[in-house]
């Protein structure tokens, strides 16, 4: 709503009304759409068979044998459901559902058990449907696999950079043992069925054995694999086929509802800032003052991913605007919109006001603020370290 209003105040203020509203429905045909829209859908039909749980739990069974490695487990754990199925807060609420419990169980303070939940949820970098992705290859002119391919150890990097940090806090606040939780009761009696537990990715490996070229038959796009993966889940799940494939539309609508709607928004606030000339006015003072870029690319997205609870909007603002003129700052596009994507989406994970940051507060009864004053450190030193990856 605040992207769209300004968008149509400063396209109003320069005397080109119309521009706001082009923006808008050039967005509509966004090549991106395919990519988010069939990633949500497949999300959606993994929940709908409940494969996402089977997943989860397979996880959590290998954590609960090692009781040190149980922290950093949950955020690793979390971060591998979240590259599968690439929603914060759908993340958030399956695995936080399963997670939070046995770390609680095992006597980790309650902040602590969302906060390391919260920790993992940016592992969505590394699926191609997450809508950062195909937006920047498109820009660039690349494969989506390609974006991933430069930003993948940035990304595991800052992951474990957080991990360790948070692990630390932990064991210094004395929170990673020793809370008891009356009452709390943990569903040990789950049986994982090995293939339920292997569908949520098999569109992952199918994209990545395609784009390595270890299998060339599977390269393919996106929606393609999406598609085959929730064929696969049909047939292994003995799911009726008609109740998965509208599960999977319902899915796709979603996406339109909660991603693409933010791809539109930031559009339009775009071709406000266009009309304006503020956008020249900031590349003009980015060109002058070349040693700033790099800062601008992931601190800009990580304070407004923060102050928003939103990476999407300021990191989708900042591709459009900024990421296509990379090359007048002596950076490539895929670098630059890397930097802007991981900025945004560790803002976002420190962020209090983020929906996956209110679902596990919620999952562990605590105030989400309890987790940002847990998250924020670690997401800093992630950041940092991220960025150090991705700048040289």
């Amino acid at each position: 709503m605040v992207l769209v209003c300004a968008g149509i105040v400063m396209c109003l203020a320069s005397g080109a009304p119309m521009k706001a509203l082009d923006a808008f429905a050039k967005g509509m045909g966004s090549g991106m759409i395919s990519s988010a829209c069939s990633s949500m859908g497949f999300a959606l039909a993994m929940r709908f068979t409940g494969c996402d749980k089977h997943l989860i739990n397979a996880l959590a069974k290998l954590l609960l044998k090692v009781n040190w490695l149980l922290i950093p487990g949950v955020i690793f754990g979390t971060y591998a459901v979240n590259v599968a199925l690439p929603s914060a807060a759908g993340t958030a609420a399956a695995a936080g559902a399963i997670f939070i419990p046995i770390l609680m169980g095992a006597g980790v303070h309650p902040a602590m058990a969302a906060a390391a939940v919260k920790c993992g949820t940016y592992g969505s970098m590394l699926n191609p449907g997450l809508a950062h992705n195909p937006f920047v290859a498109k820009i660039a002119g690349v494969n989506v696999m390609d974006v991933i391919a430069f930003h993948y150890k940035a990304n595991i990097a800052s992951l474990i950079v957080g991990a360790v940090v948070l692990t630390a806090i932990a064991y210094f606040l004395k929170e990673n043992k020793g809370h008891v939780v009356e009452g709390l009761e943990l569903d040990t009696e789950f049986k994982v069925n090995p293939l339920y537990a292997l569908m949520p990715v098999v569109p992952i490996a199918i994209l990545i054995l395609g784009a390595t070229k270890m299998v060339p038959m599977f390269k393919m796009g996106v929606a393609q694999a999406m598609v085959i993966g929730a064929i696969l889940t049909c047939i292994v799940t003995r799911t009726n086929p008609a109740a998965l494939t509208k599960s999977f539309f319902d899915g796709m609508g979603k996406a339109y509802g909660d991603i693409i709607g933010i791809i539109l928004a930031a559009g339009v606030f775009v071709a406000g800032m266009n009309a304006m000339g503020l956008v020249k006015a900031f590349i003009a003072a980015m060109t002058n003052n070349p040693s700033i870029v790099k800062i601008c690319a992931s601190v800009g997205p990580f304070l407004l991913g923060l102050i928003t609870g939103s990476g999407d909007a300021a990191t989708f603002a900042f591709n459009e605007a900024v990421t296509p003129h990379a090359a007048d700052f002596g950076m490539s596009i895929v670098q630059m919109g890397s930097m802007a994507t991981l900025g945004g989406t560790l803002g976002r994970t420190m962020s209090p006001i983020a929906g996956a940051t209110i679902i596990v507060a919620g999952i562990a009864g605590i105030s989400p603020m309890e987790v940002t004053r847990r998250n924020a450190i670690p997401m800093v030193f992630a950041m940092i370290i991220g960025m150090m990856f991705l700048a040289f």
